[in-house]
């Protein structure tokens, strides 16, 4: 251990403190800055991000809302609720963490949104590790760049030497304003020359940082570009026997699982900049998005047709994940007084149903984001909307004679629902 690092660690750290003027809710954010040296907007993005997929950062916070006191106090908020001394600031502290904890009691069947989470702490708990290693190692760092940059720099300005005269590169001055012999003269300045030429103006001096002073290399973009071939070999993988929102959500975890592992390699061996966290976050909003997917909707699209000659042939539930299906019952003798009872089901699509002509539909429609056509509206005219859901009773056209009843289930994770009569 060298004598900097040695002064590095007796000089003391600041206090976990919450911070009285940095911040935005509590200040707990900007602690977590000046403790760690790093950034408080760091913590706050990524507790921001734990809240919202999974209420981690909500409990978190709440959390150290009561145990952390603020800058200047002796008591935090949890022992002024121990000792009766309730105020709005200790009850907000325990609304954080209740509705955090309600959040995360919610997400404990999305497996994904736990693993971001334990994923994304790890990333921010390797910046911390980190941001102390470079804390301790600063002031030899700071030694070393001060060290090369008077071994760089120039004399202090001078006039050029007067022909035949003594020159100042060469013959130093001394304190009674004499010269001293040649020789023995400045460490800098140019070659000595019969004629004392000054160097010309494309002799430039090497501007070359030195190695020890640049610090650890970069190695973000190696972790993004590790972190895109894990995210398309994860996907690929699952691909043909996962469901969409599955394949991507392995995907994406396998991305967010290489960006937290180089954060952890920055912490002892290399460095990462914000546009590595960025891109992290970045990935983290895709996986949140791709865990909304329905697990009904399907990778392959598929067009398929089902016809049943006979009500005997109907069968009870029709299914495809992705894709354009069409149910005809169009040709089916219903007798009066009977009911036929079905139900159609898309992930991603379209569905469409023809009745027959004379037949009464009891028709459910649920389309969670799509829109939904039904006999009677005009073909062209496009609602899309979410949770749409529809309960009717279709009657036969006037002077029709009634035939039997069929009693229509249709179901849309994501695209168009449509029942239409047959026109004979």
């Amino acid at each position: 251990m060298t004598d900097q690092q040695a002064e590095a660690e007796a000089r003391p750290q600041p206090q976990l403190r919450r911070h009285r003027s940095n911040k935005v809710v509590a200040g707990v954010c900007g602690g977590l800055g000046r403790h760690f040296d790093l950034d408080p907007v760091i913590f706050r993005v990524a507790l921001g991000v734990l809240a919202v997929t999974g209420g981690i950062g909500l409990i978190f916070y709440g959390f150290a809302w009561l145990l952390v006191p603020l800058d200047g106090d002796d008591e935090n908020e949890a022992r002024r609720l121990l000792t009766g001394r309730v105020e709005g600031a200790s009850m907000m502290a325990v609304l954080f963490a209740l509705v955090g904890c309600g959040l995360f009691l919610s997400m404990l069947g999305y497996v994904s949104v736990l693993v971001f989470a334990a994923l994304l702490s790890l990333a921010v708990a390797g910046s911390s590790v980190w941001s102390q290693r470079r804390r301790l190692a600063a002031p030899e760092t700071l030694d070393t760049m001060t060290a090369s940059t008077v071994a760089d720099a120039p004399p202090e300005t001078k006039a050029p030497p007067a022909p035949g005269g003594p020159s100042w590169w060469r013959d130093p001055i001394v304190k009674d304003g004499t010269t001293g012999p040649v020789g023995s003269g400045y460490l800098w300045g140019p070659a000595d020359t019969p004629q004392d030429v000054v160097p010309t103006s494309h002799q430039k001096p090497s501007r070359r940082t030195p190695a020890a002073a640049r610090g650890p290399r970069g190695i973000g973009g190696r972790v993004f570009l590790f972190a895109l071939l894990a995210a398309c070999l994860g996907t690929g993988i699952a691909w043909n026997q996962q469901p969409l929102g599955t394949a991507l959500q392995i995907g994406f975890a396998c991305a967010l699982a290489v960006f937290g592992i180089g954060f952890v390699i920055s912490a002892f061996a290399g460095r990462t900049g914000v546009g590595t966290i960025v891109l992290s976050l970045i990935t983290a909003g895709l996986l949140a998005g791709a865990s909304a997917i329905p697990k009904d909707v399907s990778t392959d699209w598929a067009h398929t047709e089902w016809k049943p000659a006979a009500v005997t042939a109907v069968e009870p539930e029709y299914r495809i994940g992705s894709g354009d299906g069409l149910l005809d019952l169009s040709t089916l003798k219903i007798p009066s007084g009977t009911t036929v009872t079905t139900k159609a089901e898309v992930g991603a699509g379209r569905i469409k149903v023809l009745v027959p002509k004379n037949a009464t539909v009891k028709l459910t429609v649920d389309v969670g984001l799509g829109d939904i056509q039904i006999p009677g509206e005009n073909k062209n005219d496009f609602d899309v909307s979410p949770g749409q859901y529809k309960q009717m009773t279709l009657t036969p056209p006037t002077g029709t004679p009634s035939g039997g009843t069929i009693d229509l289930d249709l179901k849309v994770s994501l695209g168009q629902a449509e029942v239409a009569r047959a026109a004979l």
